[in-house]
């Protein structure tokens, strides 16, 4: 008797622990950490094209893809208008990275900074402002493209 309530307490513990996980929300990383998130990838986007390693630009491209998703997804607080604005340069990257064209990779790059920075002025976050890297902070990556054995 002893051991069929003590099964019994351990199948109820179980079916509790598991409707409480099923109804606990899920995880939303804050806005500022998919924006950091998306302002690293554009950084590393920045180096994989000037270095011409197209492979590692078309991945990154992802990435910020992936974020300004997420932050559109997550946060309808955010102006779709300028969310949307995104589209034509990360099309115009995409196209540079496919051609293999720095010229257009840095004019369409160019573009996405200037259209991150007008999101942040419509927000009343103006003072966030986003450039072109200067200098590569990393040390443990090579944005050089692999070269062939």
């Amino acid at each position: 008797m002893r051991r069929f309530l003590s099964i019994g307490a351990m199948l109820i513990a179980f079916v509790w622990a598991t409707l409480a996980a099923a109804q606990a929300p899920a995880y939303v990383p804050a806005l500022a950490d998919i924006m950091s998130w998306a302002q690293f990838r554009h950084m590393k986007l920045w180096f994989a094209g000037k270095e011409k390693n197209w492979e590692l630009a078309r991945y990154e491209l992802r990435q910020v893809t992936q974020s300004l998703d997420d932050a559109a997804s997550f946060y309808h607080g955010i102006p779709v208008d300028y969310v949307g604005a995104t589209t034509a340069p990360i099309i115009a990257i995409g196209d540079a990275i496919k051609a293999k064209d720095v010229a257009q990779f840095t004019k369409g790059f160019n573009d996405l900074t200037a259209t991150c920075n007008a999101c942040h002025k419509a927000i009343d976050h103006g003072f966030i402002v986003i450039q072109t890297p200067t200098t590569q902070p990393f040390s443990n990556q090579s944005f050089a493209p692999p070269k062939a054995p």
